[in-house]
């Protein structure tokens, strides 16, 4: 069911659901818009209400702040607090405060916190360890940097040469924070251990993805069991117990290039998966074969932001469930609930 939709300024890439009390109802939308003309990449996050269940049509979806930036890539909200990071194409990461503030119009501000130069390429992508004391960033010139995350300011620990092209997706481990995982147009899937400077690689896969490594995804119930997502349309499930050589277990076509996964956040074995030329699909991986439950194609343009909201309603019944989705060259928005997840 469809819940709202909007048209951002830009071209639209990246959403993200506040995981933390009392903002799961914001949403941060952000947009990536090539200006030819003055040779630059303009950009924006917007923040949004969510409410599926009001009654008002016009209140489901409402628009609450817009920052202008740098092109951003990716972003991610902090594991511990209200701290939403930024990835930038001027090579830039910037970290935003969400705060209450009953006083304003719309009952939040958002205020940047700090800002740091990683690069003179591109900062692709970005994730936070689960503590929030260090964020990984991939680079398009095929480096990852590990930045520390102090009160004020933001420190380069650690930066080095990882792969040959673009590095699409770097992802901390979630049970052991020492390894951080790497995905890149190079087609290659790498570990790296962090206790070491320069970081040791602990394996790299060269055969299994025929095109670019685009995405990583850890079962919050089953830490052995890791997803990546790549342009050759797979999603792939690996299980991660032999560390120096993950066994690919199953593998399921998407139709579109796999650009995001995200795990359910409360329902096991369910992820929502955007896939870039073919919409947006649900698919439950389970003991058998991984298998597509629900996909939404009411987007017309590449599918590329998709998350999960998370709130008490959902915890308690899958079917409360709110996702959602935006696409790049239609500049669009989109909040709905899936038809058909149940609790399985």
């Amino acid at each position: 069911m469809d819940l709202g939709s909007c048209y951002l300024g830009g071209n639209a890439d990246a959403v993200e659901f506040c995981p933390h009390r009392p903002f799961r109802h914001v949403l941060a939308a952000a947009t990536y818009t090539l200006q030819e003309q003055e040779q630059d990449r303009a950009g924006s996050i917007s923040l949004f209400s969510v409410d599926a269940a009001a009654e008002d049509e016009s209140q489901r979806l409402r628009l609450l702040h817009t920052v202008d930036t740098a092109g951003v890539f990716d972003m991610k909200w902090s594991p511990t607090s209200p701290l939403l990071a930024q990835a930038d194409a001027h090579g830039r990461l910037a970290l935003w405060r969400l705060e209450q503030d009953d006083g304003s119009d719309t009952g939040v501000v958002f205020t940047d916190v700090c800002a740091e130069d990683i690069s003179s390429s591109m900062c692709l992508y970005v994730d936070w360890n689960q503590t929030a004391e260090s964020l990984s960033v991939g680079l398009s010139d095929g480096s990852l940097s590990v930045v520390s995350v102090r009160e004020d300011r933001l420190e380069i620990s650690q930066q080095w040469a990882a792969h040959q092209f673009e590095v699409w997706t770097c992802y901390f481990d979630r049970t052991r924070p020492h390894l951080l995982y790497s995905g890149s147009d190079d087609c290659c899937f790498s570990c790296w251990d962090l206790r070491e400077n320069p970081s040791n690689i602990v394996f790299q896969n060269k055969k299994s993805h025929n095109m670019g490594v685009c995405c990583f995804a850890q079962n919050p119930f089953e830490e052995n069991m890791l997803l990546t997502g790549s342009y050759d349309e797979f999603l792939r499930v690996w299980d991660m117990r032999l560390m120096a050589k993950p066994v690919n277990e199953k593998s399921i076509n998407l139709g579109g290039g796999v650009w995001r996964i995200k795990y359910h956040p409360s329902i096991a074995d369910v992820v929502l998966a955007a896939c870039m030329h073919n919409g947006f699909s649900i698919v439950k991986i389970g003991s058998g074969d991984a298998t597509v439950m629900e996909t939404y194609c009411k987007h017309e343009s590449l599918a590329y932001g998709a998350d999960w909201q998370k709130n008490e309603e959902t915890e308690q019944n899958g079917n409360s469930s709110v996702v959602a989705t935006c696409s790049f060259y239609d500049r669009l928005l989109r909040v709905w609930q899936p038809e058909n997840l149940v609790e399985l």
